[in-house]
């Protein structure tokens, strides 16, 4: 079982839902592939914080993800799984023919030894990246790219896949996980499977402290501030505080956000919100 229930030996462990990381092959990362995380705590570079409830949390590395999948036709093995603090997927170190090393997002069922290719030609099996128009009807994919040649930017965090729809003219018509169905250009590449570590939503911090391991600081609700500090602050006793809204007062249930004149509103066949 992917996640497991404490006893509560604790209050932290009462209701505390966690990870088993039975996927997870390897505990310390490749050398070659990690470089320094500085921490900005909601910081600019004026030290001003520009952004709430941020700071502290444990020091990190930062692994570099192979995103764009550019050694094509070159076999690499699957050398180990393993857990990535800055993200929500695990990731595979993967061994070229070669000699080098990279990390991809793990797709779930990759297994240490198993062998996985890149590029035009590649068979559509779990692990493998392609251009969408080599990609098989109904596959479910994912770490897809907006632009070729740019890396994967879309469908990478945990248990993530879409769905390929069609194929019509230059476009792959694809089904995003939002529901939103859009077209994205033949030439792009996506990886066949979908994303590892799909239990993760079922996961529970169990106590605010593990929060702050995390960098994340108490959030303080806008109807117990000030009315200088937030549209819904002060009144007397337990006011409601109106309608719900942010802080820069933009209303939080049903108003649009999108901008109406985006460039990439074309690409887009159905929204996510679409009425169905």
């Amino acid at each position: 079982m992917p996640v497991k229930k404490l006893n509560p030996v604790t209050p932290g462990t009462r209701f505390r839902v966690a990870n088993t990381f039975s996927e997870v092959t390897k505990g310390t990362p490749e050398k070659s592939l990690i470089s320094d995380k500085s921490s900005t705590g909601g910081r600019n570079n004026q030290g001003r914080r520009t952004v709430r409830y941020k700071g502290g949390g444990h020091k990190k590395r930062y692994r570099v993800i192979d995103f764009h999948r550019s050694k094509d036709g070159i076999n690499a093995v699957v050398s180990s799984i393993e857990y990535d603090p800055n993200r929500t997927a695990y990731i595979a170190l993967l061994t070229y023919a070669d000699g080098e090393k990279r990390y991809i997002i793990a797709p779930q069922g990759l297994t240490v030894g198993q062998k996985v290719v890149s590029g035009k030609g590649s068979a559509p099996e779990i692990g493998n990246a392609l251009p969408l128009a080599e990609v098989p009807l109904g596959s479910p994919i994912y770490n897809i790219e907006l632009h070729p040649g740019q890396g994967g930017a879309l469908v990478r965090s945990a248990g993530s896949s879409a769905t390929m729809l069609g194929k019509e003219d230059r476009f792959a018509v694809i089904k995003m996980p939002s529901g939103e169905i859009r077209r994205i250009l033949l030439t792009c590449k996506a990886t066949i499977g979908a994303s590892s570590n799909p239990d993760h939503n079922l996961q529970s911090v169990g106590k605010a402290g593990r929060n702050r391991w995390k960098g994340i600081r108490p959030r303080v609700r806008g109807v117990a501030m000030n009315p200088v500090d937030h549209p819904m602050g002060g009144g007397e006793g337990r006011a409601t505080g109106g309608l719900p809204r942010s802080r820069n007062g933009q209303f939080a249930k049903g108003q649009k956000t999108r901008s109406p004149h985006k460039h990439s509103d074309k690409m887009i066949i159905s929204k996510r919100n679409a009425k169905k």
